[in-house]
């Protein structure tokens, strides 16, 4: 499915006037070769801990008002696309809501109509942290967006995950719900995917439930669809939120090494995950 691209240009063009004006703070970070950790990539964070990864305490909502130099454009009357304060890849953006919504609170079918408009112009990895324990640093709802041209990989667990759609990869030990996605899936299919997940997984029914019986993440590319049950938000000073399910790990100052040579990452993501 070839897409114009045309949101990810605006993002690349909105990031260079953002990082001249100071408004855009890039985590500056290395990639720490493999010590047996493949296919997981781990990144050492070299620049000082943003706000969202310190410890945890009130915050105050960024995004109302949210900065009107990261505002790459609006969404309807509704949500609008900002790019990320502190991105972990150029054109890093988030999908918001315009007015509050709470972050913990069910995604609703005009977050996916939203999501569904973003994905028909520029796709890539989609992650949403569902709150704090699931790695959300924002009280605000916001589904985040790592743009990818429609050669490249998605993430470093791309692979694995495509095997077990298949049949042929092996299962993972904590509770997820994992579906095939078809590229153009419109908010429907979305929404439909999203809620037999919470029914399967026991977060509730989007449907007449209030608000998700507990936290987790999902992410999703043109491909599959993965949502994880979690039970915290980090161990061994290592915080995860959605990436970590897709292969990517941050090494702050707080995190373990060592623990992570001895245990492994799959012990890290069980940790943290729900049992399945």
């Amino acid at each position: 499915m070839e897409r114009a691209e045309r949101f990810w240009a605006e993002a690349l063009e909105r990031s260079r006037h953002a990082l001249g004006s100071g408004n855009l703070v890039p985590l500056e970070t290395e990639l720490i070769p493999p010590q047996g950790w493949e296919p997981f990539q781990l990144r050492r964070l070299l620049s000082a801990t943003p706000k969202h990864l310190r410890a945890q305490g009130p915050k105050p909502n960024p995004f109302r008002p949210w900065d009107p130099q990261l505002q790459v454009c609006l969404l309807g009357r509704r949500h609008l696309l900002l790019l990320n304060k502190y991105p972990v890849q150029a054109g890093h953006v988030l999908l918001i809501t315009q007015g509050y919504e709470p972050q913990s609170g069910w995604l609703k079918g005009g977050d996916w109509s939203a999501v569904a408009r973003v994905d028909a112009d520029t796709s890539g990895l989609w992650f949403f942290n569902s709150c704090a324990e699931a790695g959300a640093s924002q009280p605000h709802r916001h589904l985040q967006l790592l743009p990818r041209h429609g050669d490249q990989v998605a993430c470093p667990l791309d692979r694995l995950v495509r095997a077990q759609l298949a049949g042929v990869g092996r299962h993972w030990p904590w509770a997820y719900k994992l579906s095939p996605r078809k590229p153009g899936d419109g908010a429907e299919a979305l929404a439909a995917t999203y809620h037999a997940h919470a029914l399967s997984l026991g977060l509730g029914d989007p449907g007449s439930d209030p608000r998700p019986l507990h936290p987790y993440n999902l992410i999703f590319t043109d491909h599959w669809f993965l949502t994880v049950r979690r039970v915290r938000e980090h161990v061994a000073g290592f915080s995860v939120n959605a990436l970590g399910f897709a292969g990517y790990l941050l090494l702050s100052e707080r995190s373990e090494l060592a623990w992570l040579q001895r245990e492994g990452p799959w012990a890290l993501l069980q940790a943290v995950a729900a049992r399945g």
